[in-house]
């Protein structure tokens, strides 16, 4: 089995990419660190390595919690298993 995308805690609300060439209507597998869980869903956009996606729906002005910290918020409304990004997750600093 191919992991996707990893998460570090089931409380995260995106996770990142681990593979090359993610694309949109791909079945995905995730594997959640802390409760070594897997979780399954379909990829709604194409994503990079690296970027993350969302693993739950997200609601615009939402708190964007990675690896158990607070790193921005959602500007728009992000379904699960789409591209979160510069697009539609902005830091709270500025």
């Amino acid at each position: 089995m191919t992991i996707h995308f990893v998460v570090h805690d089931e409380g995260d609300s995106v996770g990142v990419v681990v593979v090359e060439g993610l694309a949109s209507g791909q079945k995905l597998t995730g594997w959640i660190m802390d409760q070594d869980k897997m979780i399954e869903f379909d990829a709604k956009s194409n994503i990079p390595i690296g970027h993350k996606l969302a693993i739950k729906p997200i609601k615009s002005g939402d708190t964007i919690i990675k690896y158990g910290v607070d790193i921005g918020r959602a500007v728009a409304d992000i379904g699960a298993g789409e591209h979160a990004h510069v697009q539609n997750v902005k830091t709270k600093r500025w």
